[in-house]
């Protein structure tokens, strides 16, 4: 029987995230949203060999995991009808009805005894994991502007580590610490400690070490202790997104020990890893590079993974054929791609922009991650998502800034001479014919079109944050979902279909499931602010806990995978691939309508994180990650340039002002 997470798991994921008293841990990793907080405990100096080894061995709990549950199906549709009711009209609601009680009766019941079959066939992962990768991996988008996430590091707490040559060195030779780690077993495994002041401890790691891993799960359950899933850690390095005709594939050599360095569109590489596993200089070969006046290509090759997937597969093909193999496997296969910029940050909206899209030429998107380093020493990671999700990326960039600022490999006034060319670094050179370098100058060009279709904006409110919040007892969440829908019936006059990820990495091979905010409570709440004079304060104060209370029932849910979401996706992608045919609810307009999502929103949160950004998934929508501060917002907004991106900002912030003043107690000013 597989083993879900219990009340103790979920009564600390409310308490903590959606405004309920509790202590928190001194490791908290909330899996239902992009969170990963608080403290190791352990404090490290500069004579520390990097990251502190862990007394369990990483992939301890791996084995045991729970499994992903498959929803009834009979739930799915009940949940998937709630989150169409408020987008559609009465008459339209009576036939998306029939068309989902026909599934639900029919074929569907077929399917899902199908994927009930496959998963008990599939013991070592879950239902969805394939597919949900194969969903990424069929976009023809570039996934620049479309699925990529940036995540920028704060700065270093010393100001004078924050030097280019030093601050990459350090980022980097902590990185390969954590690869190291993580392949040799010695790094933490990733856990949820609801009482950490009893079994984030010496002891109790010395003891759960010795349960057996068949076992290790459900006994550490028992005592509140939740593991979080770290597959996604294999893909983490050495991985690229290769494209290809229809889908692409991944590619992973663990074998790899050479890093990739882009510089001015010029590609460099050298061993960062001896044969013995041990780690060579880094300053000597990056103050190299960075002392290296080589101009940008005529032809910078890093564009080509700005274009669209079935273009760049083509020409990818023809660069194997022109005599490119060694060098672009070189590329594909590096441990990861470190970027470094001329460009100097002039502010956050700029930055926003260097993270998310940068300059085309000096990325190389398909990786599983590029780590941007610019001229003044701002750090930000651009990362791949079909591998994985944001919360291993978050635990990554967190140990990764906690090891080079606490354990730093080089300080600023340490000067490393300058290594030899031949023996240490490569510089890569590729053949192009006439024919590839007009897909080159092409890609250049749609990649100009299309950064100036974006517009980027870094947003703080001040006026109050989740403390508020938390004393009225609302959850945070809900209120900045509700402000979302507000502002955009104020821009645009409708109710928005919007889209929250949710972690699932308490269960084996988890990747997220979804969160609608959208709701018959929420419209509610939309139309009643878009009128406040015709509703009493109570009235409306009565409106904002009643979607509160929904909004944590939605996530209640989701957190143990019971959404509908993920679920209906393995059905459509079974009638596809076994039945050769797609049932009505799929061809349903409302279905369309519910997945074209106007408000595409993450919520972020880590003490080693500036702020993120991801792009809009739909052209004529948001893409807002957003932080909750004690007593203040911040929102990263982004949106193409046919609709004012000012407008909503200015509508947000009078959304959430109005939440505010409604809570206090106070009438909304006409």
């Amino acid at each position: 029987m597989a083993l879900s997470p219990g009340p103790g798991l979920l009564g600390f994921l409310l308490r903590h995230q959606l405004g309920r008293q509790g202590r928190a841990p001194r490791r908290s990793f909330v899996i239902d949203f992009w969170d990963v907080g608080g403290e190791t405990g352990v404090k490290r100096s500069s004579a520390d060999a990097g990251l502190v080894p862990s007394i369990v061995p990483t992939l301890h709990y791996q084995d045991s995991l729970p499994r992903l549950p498959i929803p009834r199906l009979e739930d799915s549709i009940r949940r998937y009808l709630r989150a169409q009711k408020p987008l559609l009209t009465a008459d339209q609601f009576r036939r998306t009805e029939e068309f989902s009680y026909d599934f639900q009766n029919g074929l569907g019941k077929e399917l899902h005894e199908m994927l009930i079959f496959q998963d008990q066939h599939s013991q070592h992962t879950s239902y969805i994991s394939d597919v949900w990768l194969n969903s990424y991996l069929g976009r023809r988008h570039p996934p620049v502007f479309n699925m990529n996430v940036g995540l920028a590091f704060q700065p270093d707490p010393r100001v004078e580590y924050n030097e280019q040559l030093t601050r990459a060195t350090n980022m980097t030779v902590s990185i390969v610490r954590f690869l190291r780690a993580f392949r040799t077993g010695t790094l933490e495994p990733e856990v949820l400690h609801i009482y950490p002041e009893k079994t984030d401890t010496k002891f109790f790691k010395s003891c759960i070490r010795w349960i057996p891993k068949s076992l290790v799960c459900p006994t550490a359950s028992v005592f509140n202790v939740y593991p979080m899933d770290m597959s996604q850690n294999f893909r983490l390095f050495s991985t690229s997104r290769l494209p290809k005709l229809a889908q692409d594939k991944l590619l992973t050599d663990e074998r790899a020990k050479h890093l990739l360095v882009l510089r001015n569109g010029n590609f460099y590489i050298f061993n960062i890893l001896q044969s013995n596993g041990t780690m060579i200089q880094v300053s000597e070969i990056l103050k190299y590079i960075l002392s290296d006046e080589s101009p940008t290509p005529d032809f910078p090759l890093a564009y080509l993974t700005t274009e669209k997937r079935d273009t760049w597969a083509q020409l990818r093909q023809e660069l194997l054929d022109n005599g490119n193999q060694e060098a672009l496997k070189k590329v594909e296969t590096a441990i990861f791609s470190l970027c470094l910029d001329d460009l100097l940050v002039r502010d956050l909206d700029e930055f926003m922009q260097i993270m998310l899209y940068g300059n085309g030429h000096n990325r190389w998107y398909d990786k599983s991650f590029n780590l941007v380093l610019t001229k003044d020493g701002s750090a930000a990671i651009n990362f791949e998502h079909s591998w994985g999700d944001g919360l291993t990326v978050l635990r990554f960039m967190k140990e990764v800034f906690q090891d080079s600022t606490e354990a730093p490999a080089v300080r600023p006034w340490e000067e490393p001479p300058i290594a030899s060319i031949p023996g240490a670094v490569k510089k890569l050179d590729f053949h192009l014919n006439n024919s590839l370098r007009a897909g080159i100058a092409a890609a250049r060009a749609n990649y100009n079109v299309a950064v100036r279709a974006f517009l980027v904006k870094l947003v703080r409110f001040q006026k109050e944050g989740k403390r508020f919040l938390k004393q009225e007892g609302i959850s945070p969440d809900a209120m900045i979902q509700l402000a979302f829908q507000m502002a955009f019936f104020k821009i645009r006059g409708q109710i928005a279909a919007s889209y929250e990820p949710c972690s699932t990495a308490a269960f084996k091979h988890g990747r997220t499931e979804v969160i609608r905010p959208t709701s018959v409570h929420s419209k509610r709440c939309v139309l009643a602010f878009h009128e406040p004079s015709r509703y009493a304060v109570a009235e409306l104060k009565n409106l904002l806990r009643r979607c509160s209370t929904y909004h944590v029932n939605l996530i209640q849910k989701a957190v143990r995978g019971q959404g509908f979401d993920r679920h209906l996706l393995a059905l459509r992608i079974l009638a596809e691939t076994k039945k050769n045919c797609l049932p009505d609810i799929f061809f349903d307009s409302a279905y369309g309508q519910l997945n074209h999502t106007f408000i595409f929103s993450r919520h972020l949160s880590s003490p080693t994180l500036k702020f993120g950004a991801s792009m809009p998934i739909v052209p004529d929508g948001f893409g807002i990650a957003y932080f909750v501060q004690d007593d203040s917002i911040t929102f990263s907004i982004t949106c193409c340039t046919d609709y004012n991106i000012q407008d909503f900002i200015e509508a947000l912030r009078t959304s959430l002002e109005n939440i505010i003043v409604i809570l206090k107690g106070d009438s909304i000013a006409q």
